[in-house]
């Protein structure tokens, strides 16, 4: 990433690191070899103070007193030479009577033409800056006499100062480098720690952002980061939560406002068609029952036949109102639709499993093909029963090698489901008439097993009350049954799967 924290940060450290560096090399070459000759300075009063005592209490004759001094003056790269009134040398760290000997006292007896800069100057000494006009080189000197009248002079060469300033500011050059490379390095690996947390809290932000809310935060920092992501999580839960009674706010609203329009005439429908599907087992009941009560035929085995035709009729009167009522319920929007997010092939699981008696009654075969899972937003009670219809319907009507073969397909924000069965396809032109009430392609066949043309009516219901597309499609070899939900909690107008 072009403007990335991690880069940003690094950016600033060495910016930062290179600033120090450069005002500290600045501050070096403009002031360092200022502080060394100050620093010099104290060395030379020092050490004429060191003398000046020993020559006070008469102790500078003593030979261990000599070491020191002229130790100190050789640590502090200082030349020394003390003689008394009577021009005799008592101390010196250079050789009696050499050029530098004599150089060195020249100006001592020159103290009214004084060469070089005055530094500081007393009624004792005088300490300057001066240049050698054989060598150029530059010194600190400093002459004069002790209190006991005895004279000295002291020098120390300022180039060893300049060298050692330039070592410094040169050292100090490949430090600022090493240190620039090792720092930058430094940061760009421990900014990952940083970092890490931040960009995981940003995928989680996108993830919200297209309503996903399966991802969490789960660094577990402690610090200020730790606390946004558990910030991010609550809002994670409180949001799902919040758009689930969204989602079905908006269901009753929109079922509210289709069911004032249709009430009357799904009540009318309702009846007429209780009316015309209970007529028929109601005259069956009705015959045997007479034939029982006239005693038609008198053995066992036919009263026990006309016994068993009475209660089929009746448990399938008794299934067929059961249907009946909770068609009318959702036709009427009485039924409440509880949405909620849930995983659709774990609950397919569930009911190929209770369906297990059945598919081995029908010699089928189940294949159910689907990732680990699938999570979709609808009623999760409603949707068993849509998985339950087509599925006990695919076992009914299972024919040729006995397969039903189950799908669930992910495909952006939706997930289809789909139930195929091998056998017959259904006529072209019963298609369309499949998700009518009480309609039955075979109706021999349907009877047999006791349907009675409701559960694709109930499909039907239960998919518009979602708001969301079903169908069938032939093919040569079978028929499949199939339906649609969201994949997200946002609705979509446009088809995101073929048909």
């Amino acid at each position: 990433m072009r403007f990335s924290l991690r880069r940003q940060m690094t950016a600033v450290f060495v910016a930062l690191l290179v600033f120090v560096l450069g005002a500290v090399f600045i501050v070096n070459a403009g002031f360092l070899e200022q502080y060394y000759v100050s620093h010099k300075e104290m060395d030379l009063l020092e050490t004429y103070e060191v003398v000046d005592n020993a020559l006070g209490d008469g102790s500078l004759t003593s030979e261990r007193v000599q070491e020191e001094i002229a130790y100190q003056a050789e640590t502090t790269n200082i030349d020394l030479t003390v003689i008394n009134s009577n021009a005799e040398t008592i101390l010196s760290t250079v050789k009696d009577g050499s050029s530098l000997f004599l150089q060195m006292f020249k100006n001592l007896y020159n103290r009214n033409d004084t060469p070089g800069i005055v530094l500081k100057q007393t009624d004792n000494y005088v300490l300057c800056k001066t240049k050698n006009p054989d060598s150029s080189m530059d010194y600190l000197e400093m002459w004069g006499t002790f209190a006991d009248g005895s004279f000295f002079t002291m020098r120390s060469p300022l180039e060893s100062i300049r060298e050692s300033a330039a070592l410094a500011n040169q050292f100090l050059v490949y430090l600022g480098l090493a240190g620039i490379v090792l720092g930058g390095f430094l940061v760009w690996l421990f900014s990952r720690r940083i970092t890490r947390p931040i960009m995981e809290l940003a995928k989680l932000s996108e993830s919200m952002a297209n309503l996903n809310f399966d991802q969490k935060y789960t660094s577990g920092r402690r610090d200020e980061i730790g606390v946004l992501g558990e910030n991010f999580n609550r809002m994670s839960s409180q949001l799902e939560r919040t758009i689930s009674e969204l989602k079905r706010a908006n269901n009753q609203l929109q079922k509210d406002i289709e069911q004032k329009d249709r009430l009357e005439d799904m009540r009318n429908e309702f009846l007429g068609n209780v009316s015309h599907e209970l007529k028929t087992p109601i005259a069956l009941i009705q015959g045997y029952a007479e034939g029982l009560k006239e005693g038609v035929n008198d053995d066992p085995e036919s009263r026990e036949f006309y016994c068993d035709v009475i209660m089929d009729e009746a448990g399938k009167m008794n299934q067929m109102v059961r249907n009946l009522l909770t068609l009318n319920q959702l036709e009427f929007g009485s039924d409440d639709v509880e949405f909620a997010r849930f995983d659709v092939v774990n609950l397919i699981k569930g009911v190929i499993a209770s369906c297990e008696i059945l598919i081995q009654q029908a010699g089928a075969e189940v294949d159910f093909i689907a990732d680990e899972t699938a999570y979709v937003w609808a009623d999760e009670f409603k949707t068993e029963q849509v998985v339950r219809n087509y599925l006990t319907n695919a076992i009914h009507h299972v024919e040729n090698e006995k397969r039903i073969e189950v799908r669930v397909i992910k495909a952006n924000d939706k997930v289809r489901v789909t139930v195929f069965n091998s056998g017959k396809p259904i006529p072209q032109e019963d298609v369309p008439k499949l998700w009518d009430k009480f309609y039955k392609v075979d109706k021999a066949h349907t009877r047999e097993y006791g349907g009675n043309g409701i559960g694709l009516s109930i499909v039907k219901a239960i998919m518009e009350s979602f708001h969301q597309k079903y169908g069938v499609n032939n093919f040569d070899n079978g028929v499949e049954f199939w339906f649609e939900l969201d994949a997200k909690s946002g609705e979509t107008e446009q088809d995101t799967l073929p048909r």
